[in-house]
């Protein structure tokens, strides 16, 4: 049982049903009134340090940010955004989607503590959910630019690209911002992403045995140690006197000395190699 299933009978009662839909019309509303007023945007992003300044509405406000202020797109975004929102929330439940979006959320408010004058957007809230929506659903195909129809999967693969480039060379703010983008998702799907890495190395283990068994020799002669390859036309056979599986070519199988365990020996000895290689020389 995870964590998760311990936690929800405890904090079912907390989560807020139709989450998505309810920050779809906040940023439909951010929307009209930033294209009403577009003077009142820096009014709205998260800051810490003019938080702390006492405009605590930004600790709210920020979530009411569109993705973008060009209408077309904007719809695109909002669409996109509750089709993939929705969808989390249905498969998860309400408190799990609730607590995926709390993270987010928390760890947005992290970053702002860290880098009090970085200026923050729910765009790490939005970030997220595409990823869990992309590891859920990878085969899921979108339409790029309204033209080009794409396999969700390659799309987050390029945002994983990114986020790898961010952590290796980009400043810390927008390293602890990348964080905040993934920490949830980790959290989430972390245990199992490990999980699958390990069974499928060592389900390439596996193969690679097995692939290395079949080049090896199926027939081996105990004695002289031919095999089909070697001998392509010598017949092999299995002794039913010797005690053991061990198996002869032709030219031995009729002279070898039969094997005869004593304790944990379980070889031929010494004596039948030396006979078998002295009826090879008189042959």
């Amino acid at each position: 049982m995870s964590i998760f299933d311990k936690l929800e009978p405890r904090f079912r009662h907390w989560a807020i049903p139709n989450l998505t839909l309810m920050l779809v019309i906040a940023q439909c509303i951010g929307f009209v009134l930033l294209t009403a007023m577009p003077h009142k945007y820096e009014l709205i992003p998260l800051q810490m340090s003019l938080v702390a300044q006492g405009e605590f509405w930004r600790l709210g406000t920020f979530f009411f940010m569109p993705v973008t202020t060009h209408p077309l797109f904007f719809l695109f975004g909002i669409y996109f955004f509750h089709l993939m929102g929705s969808t989390l929330e249905a498969n998860w439940g309400d408190f799990r989607y609730n607590l995926y979006i709390g993270i987010a959320t928390l760890a947005t408010y992290a970053v702002g503590v860290l880098y009090p004058d970085q200026v923050l957007t729910n765009g790490f809230i939005g970030g997220s959910v595409f990823l869990a929506f992309a590891y859920l659903y990878p085969g899921f195909v979108i339409v790029l630019f309204f033209i080009l129809p794409v396999q969700i999967k390659w799309v987050a693969l390029v945002t994983w690209i990114g986020y790898f480039l961010a952590l290796a060379f980009a400043p810390w703010p927008d390293k602890a911002m990348v964080l905040a983008a993934i920490c949830n998702f980790l959290l989430f799907f972390g245990h199992e992403i490990f999980w699958r890495a390990y069974h499928h190395k060592r389900r390439m283990e596996w193969d690679a045995r097995m692939l290395a068994k079949r080049d090896q020799p199926f027939h081996n002669c105990a004695v002289c140690g031919a095999n089909e390859r070697t001998h392509p036309k010598m017949d092999f056979r299995y002794c039913t006197k010797c005690e053991g599986s061990y198996e002869y070519c032709g030219d031995h199988l009729p002279t070898h000395e039969h094997v005869v365990k004593t304790g944990a020996e379980a070889a031929p000895s010494q004596a039948s190699v030396a006979n078998a290689g002295k009826s090879d020389g008189g042959s």
